[in-house]
């Protein structure tokens, strides 16, 4: 017997369950571009950054945050934008883009741990449908049912429960996996953003004793 005879034995909730899993490896396939093009090489863009600042190049600062194009120069980009109002804005700009960065990474998660959920618990909805229709069947005979009778009925309920284990099992490992690398890009980001913002404080000091040097002279 093949897959799709297997799968059409299973009834109505192998489509459910079918259906689950497609919009599962659509979600995993979107989350692996999107993590893979929002990985930074933190210590080579800090480098760089951290250069830029101290010739007081924000301008050039900004261009590279905008070639880089990755969520934690987004949010340094927004910081810089904002120093001429002052640190607090440059703070809260910190704060405001990196919730909008993190929104964007975690879109889709929660539908993807829905899957994980939801994909067994069809399963083992078509294997107690399943056993209803084999319990019917014996009525039906009343109890003379041999047990070639049943075992067919049995081993088709049990259909749904196997394949919603094998769409929630992998839905769950990779829920888990994009959960913790959004979380190192998360703390990657508040290790970057806290740089920033001493940077940009020690940049601020310095101009102030050039202007205090020149008002003494």
């Amino acid at each position: 017997m093949d897959l799709l005879s297997i799968f059409v034995k299973g009834g109505i909730i192998m489509y459910f369950i079918l259906a689950s899993s497609i919009v599962a490896v659509a979600i995993a396939i979107e989350k692996f571009i999107v993590l893979k093009k929002a990985k930074v090489n933190v210590p080579a863009f800090l480098i760089k950054l951290r250069s830029l600042i101290k010739k007081k190049d924000l301008e050039g600062a900004i261009s590279y945050c905008m070639q880089e194009r990755t969520p934690v120069s987004n949010i340094v980009k927004k910081g810089l934008k904002k120093i001429r109002f002052g640190h607090q804005r440059v703070v809260e700009a910190i704060e405001s883009a990196g919730r909008q960065e993190i929104s964007k990474l975690e879109k889709g998660l929660s539908i993807l741990a829905s899957i994980a959920g939801i994909a067994p618990l069809l399963g083992f909805l078509g294997t107690v449908t399943g056993m209803i229709g084999a319990f019917m069947k014996i009525q039906e005979l009343q109890g003379s049912a041999n047990p070639a009778d049943l075992a067919g009925g049995i081993w088709e309920a049990l259909i749904t429960t196997a394949f919603g284990l094998i769409v929630g099992i992998p839905a769950l490992a990779l829920y888990n996996y994009f959960v913790s690398k959004i979380n190192k890009m998360v703390v990657d980001m508040e290790r970057i953003s806290t740089d920033l913002i001493d940077m940009l404080d020690d940049t601020s000091k310095s101009i102030d004793s050039e202007e205090e040097d020149d008002y003494n002279l």
